[in-house]
């Protein structure tokens, strides 16, 4: 059961979120809820036709496209926004999955896709907005990592190894917000699971996936609690059996 739309529609009212990655399922969930709950969303893709078709109609989300790879062109959407006031949340939800097989078949294209969409993009948007989030009353910062970091595989050596690193980022981040009131933390799942998903696999139980809206409605309670009490935190997200 959804528990995105649960939201006191008022509890995010004055913030401004950057939701990265947000034409996919998840980030179109995430973009929802924090609207939902008041928040003006800034929704980054890299394609405008499919952050269209995912958000064009959602009242208080505002569309832009950015190749969050490329530093410059990070470096001038930080510069846009804060011009029109700055944020106080990024949510990050750039990533992919490569692998399978031994590791002598983690093949380096499949690392350089990694690489760049779990970490580069990460570090990137980061560093270009972290002024803005450190100055924020609310600044707060989250990225959605696995267990896999906690339990690799041959199969999956290099998307566990590029997901902590991610993690090592988020901590370093973490402790540069600490003396202020903002808050870096990392969302920990076996893997996401949505209506499309579901409906295509009906007989599917999906065990241990993680609902796009459950993490929607994560994301919308980072911005009520604490900064003390989430920040550096592995928050799991992992449905109790």
């Amino acid at each position: 059961m959804s528990t995105a739309g649960a939201e006191d529609t008022t509890t995010l009212t004055g913030l401004r979120v950057l939701v990265a990655g947000a034409s996919s399922a998840s980030g179109t969930a995430v973009c929802k809820a924090l609207a939902a709950a008041g928040a003006k969303v800034v929704a980054i893709g890299s394609s405008a036709g499919r952050l269209a078709e995912a958000l064009e109609d959602v009242s208080g989300v505002e569309l832009r496209t950015c190749d969050l790879s490329r530093q410059g062109d990070v470096d001038g959407l930080a510069r846009d926004l804060q011009d029109e006031g700055g944020v106080d949340g990024l949510i990050h939800l750039v990533g992919g999955w490569r692998g399978g097989g031994t590791l002598a078949d983690q093949s380096d294209e499949d690392w350089d896709f990694l690489q760049q969409n779990i970490l580069r993009t990460l570090r990137n948007v980061s560093r270009s907005f972290i002024g803005q989030l450190s100055a924020s009353p609310r600044g707060r910062l989250a990225i959605v990592s696995s267990t896999a970091v906690e339990s690799p595989t041959s199969g999956n050596a290099g998307y566990a190894a590029a997901k902590a690193a991610a993690e090592a980022w988020v901590q370093a981040i973490a402790a540069e917000f600490r003396g202020t009131q903002a808050a870096a933390a990392v969302f920990v799942v076996k893997a996401l699971v949505n209506d499309a998903m579901r409906e295509a696999a009906p007989e599917r139980k999906f065990p241990g996936y993680t609902g796009v809206d459950d993490l929607a409605a994560a994301s919308v309670r980072l911005f009520t609690t604490d900064a003390a009490q989430i920040n550096g935190k592995r928050i799991s997200l992992v449905p109790r059996t």
